[in-house]
């Protein structure tokens, strides 16, 4: 693994039992990228998340830092941070005290940073965890994790159940404060439109398989939207694209790659959203919408 990149898989397979939750995955992640690692219920997003800090077994090859997960997981966890999707903080404790308590079970933590990170928010350091919201307590858990001086920082649907003020403050901390080009993360989130702009790169599952593994500027070099009319419907159709969906004024044709320059003729060129390209990747085709205006 070269020095700049973080994260390494490699025909990475993870089961319970029979089923394969993740299914034959190879990727990497550079230093100083935000992926977003997408897929639906049960795709197999958590079970990747937990092999990646060693709360998993993996089958293949991983590598996370330079380290095995499973074999030097504390070693690991000094350099690399995880908030899971169930992540709770005690009720009971005031913030001043989950800050000396991280002072002393992490090497690597700074109790300064997690203060000023917290005076970007409206929770006080004596405030008890019981009296904030649920999107308070969100950034108190972030300002913790990002207090580390980590290299990697894993966020499993970190903002679910939040209200959109709340989600837009949670990635603003991160993106202003924690993302400085050296580090990078992985967030696993079902709110694309909100992190899209955000993004670096994309990692698609469906069904414990990886359909896409792509920075957005390959995205936008591989994949074609084309806008047209219902005149042109048919003919699109009779393309073969990998989804045909409605945009404001008509419909839109999704190819993978450039169509032939006779079906390019039929519309104009838009820049796909990565919710159409993620139901365009983890649906079956007869799914696809196939009535047009």
């Amino acid at each position: 693994m070269s020095g700049n990149t973080l994260v390494e898989a490699r025909g990475v397979s993870i089961a319970y039992g029979s089923k394969r939750a993740v299914d034959d995955v190879s990727f990497i992640i550079p230093k100083g990228r935000v992926v977003g690692l997408l897929g639906h219920n049960g795709a197999g997003k958590t079970t990747l998340m937990k092999a990646l800090v060693g709360l998993a077994p993996a089958l293949g090859d991983l590598s996370v830092l330079g380290l095995d997960p499973g074999r030097q997981r504390v070693e690991l966890l000094e350099s690399a941070c995880y908030i899971p999707d169930v992540a709770i903080l005690p009720r009971w404790a005031r913030v001043d005290e989950l800050i000396s308590l991280m002072s002393g079970l992490h090497p690597r933590f700074s109790a300064e940073r997690a203060r000023q990170l917290l005076q970007r928010t409206s929770v006080g350091l004596k405030d008890k965890v019981r009296t904030l919201s649920k999107g308070m307590v969100v950034q108190v858990h972030l300002a913790l994790i990002a207090s580390i001086d980590a290299r990697l920082m894993i966020l499993d649907e970190p903002t679910l159940g939040l209200d959109v003020l709340s989600r837009k403050a949670f990635y603003e901390m991160l993106v202003d404060e924690w993302c400085d080009g050296e580090r990078s993360v992985l967030i696993s989130t079902h709110q694309v439109e909100e992190i899209e702009a955000l993004l670096s790169d994309v990692l698609m599952l469906n069904e414990g398989k990886l359909v896409l593994s792509l920075s957005l500027e390959d995205i936008d070099r591989r994949f074609v939207a084309l806008s047209h009319d219902g005149a042109a419907a048919d003919r699109m159709a009779a393309a073969h694209p990998l989804l045909r969906y409605r945009v404001q004024g008509g419909s839109a044709a999704l190819f993978d790659g450039m169509p032939p320059d006779e079906v390019m003729a039929l519309g104009q060129r838009v820049r796909p959203s990565l919710v159409d390209l993620f139901v365009a990747l983890t649906r079956a085709p007869e799914m696809n919408r196939k009535q047009e205006a």
